[in-house]
């Protein structure tokens, strides 16, 4: 779209100022670009549109003079064929204009969209979180509309208009100058309205937008918990904060209305008065003397088609403000910055070398780190467990491996590399993540396991990867197999199931490196047996790091590191660290009701000496 190549214009959210109207105006236009041929048609047609209303009123004059002073058989056979071909073509031109700008500005809006939802898939994880959902969403939809009212509706009614008032004033001056004198009156007039106008709908729109990402967000609580809001009765608490949402919106609105009104009421009260002061000096002797009533009455229908004219000229300030407001905030997030990747390696398969020496991490709003100076290597082909209370930075240690975060301090190294020599679609490619949430998208089975990059995968490998993951029997039952949409989220799944979808698209990425966070966390226990079978399929021979509360899914680990506040408390086999009766034989005889002196399960002993041969 022609929009991009202005991307260039920085609009920084972080900017202390902000970009004048015109030069949001000016970047907002060059989306236009790509539409040129659409623009020219339509401006042909608003010109001929006002050239249409020019030319009635200048056949005014001859009208009534010919037809009703002279009674000329010419004009009296020839003036509603006129009249009809007039309108005709006014009809004809105002389509071309309407469709024209329609499609100048669905290009308009669906470049923008397009836009933000590309920055925002190249936008640090950190920084998107900071926003709620709701105002992300509100973006994509309502403020993006926006941007139409500015770049296209309001070029459109500054066009016709316009020409339509520069033409009636040329009638007007072409009849009689001394009464488009009067015309003077009202430039300074509307000139200070529009200004003040301009800057009042500023303000407004910023507050307009701040309420609708709060209307919107809302709403996605509503549609999302909306299970949970039902059975912890939270219908009335949710409809009460909706209303008052909804409420401060349209008092918001309200005010924008009320302040086109105002100056629409201010701009017809001007218009009047040097309407009346044409009436004074037309009815003024020397002045009655020499003009017919064909002119007079040409001239007054001029000044009464000015005046709708420029009162849509005035209320079009309100669709600009609102669309430069929109517009600001969208190229804010376009300029956005974007993840940071300085690596210069593409990585082919790695082995899985993971090594943190001395990381620290910190979230920019808390006040202390979340992880301080964590030092632990994990070899390829066994499965390091991170255990620890909530906060304690498990979550934080394992995000860090695909770089959704950077270390603050300190390095993370694969394969005796820090991860950012790589680049980062190289990097993530050597790791593959499982976890509580399991994200599926619109699309069927066959397309949420081969997903992504994957999607080049032949059946035959997402069936084998099915397989492995224990999800061939389900998928199979589904009505159409593989090919069964499974629409937003997969709703019509239970959470074993998703879980097991996650699980085979892992497995056909055959990644070096697994994540898998509270993988089990939410499931009964016969699902959790299936899916613990998957699992064990699916760590050998991988680099895993396995995050969970419970102790049942790690204990046959081949590390097991305790978090406590950002730092490595214990570390150990199971069998050791309950032995050592620290943190972790604390929470194992917590959840399990084991005695202190309590030692390894027997299950455990055999399993372990299973993996060891």
């Amino acid at each position: 779209m022609g929009g991009r190549r202005y991307r260039g214009e920085a609009v920084n959210d972080m900017s202390t100022t902000r970009p004048s109207p015109w030069t949001t105006y000016r970047r907002l236009l060059g989306y236009t670009a790509g539409h040129w041929r659409a623009f020219v048609l339509a401006a042909v047609g608003m010109a001929a549109d006002a050239g249409c209303t020019t030319m009635f009123a200048k056949l005014i004059k001859p009208m009534l003079d010919r037809l009703f002073i002279y009674k000329d058989p010419s004009t009296i056979f020839w003036m509603p064929w006129w009249i009809i071909g007039i309108f005709g073509l006014r009809g004809l031109a105002s389509y071309l204009g309407d469709y024209g700008m329609a499609r100048v500005g669905r290009g308009v809006v669906q470049a923008m969209r397009e836009d933000v939802f590309d920055a925002y898939l190249r936008m640090p994880i950190l920084d998107f979180s900071r926003q709620s959902s709701g105002t992300h969403v509100a973006r994509i939809t309502y403020t993006c509309e926006q941007i139409a009212q500015a770049s296209t509706d309001a070029v459109k009614t500054v066009l016709v208009d316009g020409f339509t008032v520069i033409g009636l004033v040329g009638v007007m001056l072409y009849y009689s100058p001394v009464l488009t004198l009067a015309l003077l009156v009202m430039v300074p007039a509307v000139a200070f309205i529009a200004a003040r106008v301009g800057r009042s709908y500023r303000k407004v729109g910023r507050r307009v937008q701040e309420a609708m990402g709060a209307v919107t967000g809302s709403l996605n609580d509503m549609v999302g918990s909306n299970r949970d809001l039902r059975i912890y009765g939270g219908q009335s608490g949710e409809r009460r904060r909706f209303a008052d949402i909804t409420r401060h919106t349209r008092k918001l609105n309200l005010k924008a209305a009320s302040t086109s009104a105002l100056s629409s009421a201010l701009i017809q009260f001007v218009a009047a008065l040097a309407l009346a002061l044409i009436i004074v000096i037309a009815t003024r002797p020397a002045v009655l003397a020499g003009m017919s009533p064909g002119t007079f009455f040409a001239v007054l229908m001029a000044m009464g088609g000015i005046l709708p004219s420029l009162k849509r000229l005035t209320a079009v300030q309100s669709g600009v403000q609102r669309g430069l407001v929109a517009a600001e905030d969208l190229f804010a997030v376009i300029d956005a910055p974007v993840e940071t990747d300085g690596g210069t390696i593409v990585a082919g398969r790695t082995e899985g070398h993971l090594a943190f020496r001395h990381v620290r991490f910190g979230y920019p709003e808390a006040r202390s780190p979340v992880l301080r100076d964590i030092t632990l290597a994990c070899r390829p082909g066994t499965v390091t467990a991170l255990v620890g209370r909530s906060g304690s930075g498990k979550s934080t240690l394992a995000s860090l491996v695909p770089r959704v975060f950077d270390p603050q301090a300190g390095q993370i190294l694969l394969d005796g590399r820090d991860l950012r020599d790589y680049t980062l679609p190289s990097l993530r490619r050597q790791i593959a993540w499982v976890g509580q949430a399991v994200a599926l998208f619109e699309g069927t089975v066959a397309e949420n396991i081969a997903y992504g990059e994957l999607a080049g995968a032949s059946e035959h490998e997402i069936v084998e990867a099915a397989r492995a993951a224990n999800a061939l029997d389900f998928i199979r039952a589904l009505p159409r197999g593989l090919a069964t949409p499974l629409g937003s989220g997969g709703i019509q799944l239970s959470g074993g199931q998703r879980q097991r979808i996650a699980i085979a698209r892992a497995m056909l990425k055959d990644a070096p490196i697994l994540v898998l966070d509270e993988a089990t966390a939410a499931l009964d226990a016969e699902s959790e047996q299936v899916i613990r079978e998957a699992l064990h399929r699916l760590t050998e021979r991988r680099t895993t790091l396995v995050i969970a509360h419970h102790l049942s899914t790690i204990r046959e680990a081949d590390r097991i590191v305790l978090l406590h506040d950002g730092r490595i408390a214990e570390t150990g086999t199971h069998q050791e660290l309950v032995a050592a009766q620290g943190q972790y034989a604390a929470f194992y005889r917590l959840q399990y009701g084991v005695p202190s002196e309590g030692g390894l399960d027997p299950s455990i002993q055999s399993n372990r000496a299973s993996r060891s041969a």
